[in-house]
């Protein structure tokens, strides 16, 4: 019995110390579902990547709708979230660390990345994603620009090209043409050779109007320019 309870005392405090050499980062986490105010910045320990995973430094994180509706519980119902929580889905950085499967990526790539919840957001100093969950960062884009892309991106595609099957010679309906999601689905259609009709306000057109100069676009009397 001594033997044994010194083995566990060994093992115990050998635990303990790994977990304490762990580095801290800051982040932003939430504990409880709710507004705002919820929102937390914490000391909490990085992250490490298992085999196929790869931990990147994140230099900019997006900032979307949906943080706030994962936030506020709205969709609790469907998914309960397991607190504490680090959210946001949109990040860009270097990537620090690669698990012992990954072969598309090595320390020091430059990536963005579309982040699930199930391993940790992005809002933090480091997040962790699969290698299919990442890409090798644009050299066009700037850090802060790359962040801005996943989710409105990934969610143009899946309606008009996973649900929709948007094809040549079709013509699309694009409702919020100057968003983020709709400045995607633009230039998106547009590459599948659709021909595009988005709407926009008024205040909005102009930055509409430069993403495609031939989009026809009603403003909110429904009058076409």
């Amino acid at each position: 019995m001594a033997v044994l309870q010194y083995v566990f005392a060994i093992a115990f405090a050998t635990t303990s110390s790994a977990r304490a050499a762990e580095p801290p980062m800051k982040a932003i986490v939430i504990h409880e579902y709710g507004g705002p105010e919820v929102l937390k910045y914490e000391d909490v320990p990085r992250p490490d990547p298992k085999d196929d995973q790869i931990l990147v430094r994140v230099i900019a994180a997006g900032v979307n709708p949906v943080d706030g509706m994962i936030r506020s519980g709205m969709f609790a119902k469907y998914e309960k979230a397991v607190f504490p929580m680090i959210p946001g889905a949109d990040i860009a950085g270097v990537v620090e660390k690669v698990g012992s499967k990954v072969t598309k990526f090595k320390p020091g790539d430059p990536v963005f990345a579309y982040v699930t919840l199930k391993n940790s957001g992005g809002y933090a100093e480091y997040a962790l994603m699969t290698e299919h969950e990442a890409a090798p960062k644009p050299n066009s884009l700037t850090y802060v620009e790359a962040a801005a892309v996943p989710v409105v991106a990934l969610t143009a595609w899946q309606a008009l090209i996973d649900t929709a099957k948007l094809s040549h010679g079709q013509t699309v309906l694009i409702h919020g043409g100057s968003g983020g999601v709709g400045t995607f689905a633009i230039q998106m259609a547009k590459a599948r050779g659709a021909k595009v009709i988005a709407t926009a306000s008024t205040v909005r057109r102009g930055k509409e109007r430069r993403i495609h100069r031939h989009t026809r676009s009603p403003d909110r009397s429904g009058r076409v320019e």
